[in-house]
């Protein structure tokens, strides 16, 4: 006795591939859009904690969802968040400028004036709402030469090349929030007049105080102009899931030797004070 063909047609199994992708890219939007992202660092404005080449996990719910939510911004600027919150000072975010020329490009900065705050830069120095930021010198740190860390803006670099040092100075919040920032000498956002963080934004800085375009900086020099609406924040920063030295480039074989495994699992998040 000869059993039945139950094959499918060969037009039904391209239309079921072609659903099983659908679904699949359906959910990886949904994911990323709305739970989770992977996020690159391009540039060495979050120095030290953030390095060029490190691969981080962002949550997407953490404050909400907005316009800026989707994973490609196609949505057109809107007020509001759904189930919205403003984040805490020293959170480290992934938003994108409201200027409209780059509202396709997500940056990376940390939170440090929430609405109403007074935000200034005083010779260097971090003030917020007319007092000085605790800070405590820990001297120099080095960091490994390598193809994503050259050593600009004020490094130190040892002899021989293989190592650069940084001046780190650790920020202390009012509410006990810290994290580390570089400060290797005095520049142009270094002083800058108070600035009252408007409602419904928050004022946002790079940790590389030396070599950051941020909420100091003007548009026209590339930076923000000053805070950024909250519904223009993606999400939260949560750690390093990998990070690369840039030394691979396109082969695959030097890929597992260009890992940095020392940065795999760091957190982001910046220490906090027991109540």
């Amino acid at each position: 006795m000869v059993a039945p063909d139950t094959s499918l047609p060969a037009a039904s199994k391209w239309r079921s591939e072609l659903r099983f992708f659908a679904v699949l890219m359906l959910g990886t939007f949904a994911l990323n859009s709305l739970i989770v992202k992977p996020f690159y660092i391009p540039s060495e404005s979050m120095l030290p904690g953030l390095m060029t080449g490190d691969n981080i996990v962002v949550s997407k719910f953490r404050y909400g969802w907005s316009f800026i939510s989707p994973s490609f911004h196609l949505l057109p600027p809107l007020p509001g968040r759904l189930f919205g919150r403003v984040p805490r000072r020293g959170d480290v975010v992934v938003f994108t400028p409201p200027d409209r020329d780059r509202r396709s490009e997500d940056w990376i900065k940390r939170v440090i004036g929430l609405p109403g705050d007074q935000v200034q830069m005083v010779n260097g120095r971090l003030w917020l709402n007319g007092r000085r930021v605790h800070t405590t010198d820990l001297g120099r740190r080095a960091f490994p030469v390598d193809p994503n860390f050259a050593c600009r803006g004020g490094g130190q670099l040892s002899r021989g090349g293989r190592s650069c040092s940084l001046h780190i100075i650790r920020e202390t919040l009012p509410d006990g929030t810290s994290y580390d920032t570089i400060e290797n000498g005095i520049g142009a956002a270094d002083d800058t007049p108070p600035y009252v963080v408007p409602a419904g934004h928050v004022f946002v800085m790079g940790d590389n105080r030396d070599n950051s375009a941020d909420s100091r900086v003007p548009i026209a020099q590339t930076g923000l102009g000053g805070a950024i609406p909250v519904e223009n924040i993606a999400g939260r920063a949560e750690f390093i899931s990998f990070s690369v030295d840039g030394s691979a480039g396109w082969n695959p074989l030097r890929w597992p030797w260009s890992l940095r495994t020392e940065r795999a699992g760091v957190s982001l998040r910046p220490k906090r004070a027991m109540p």
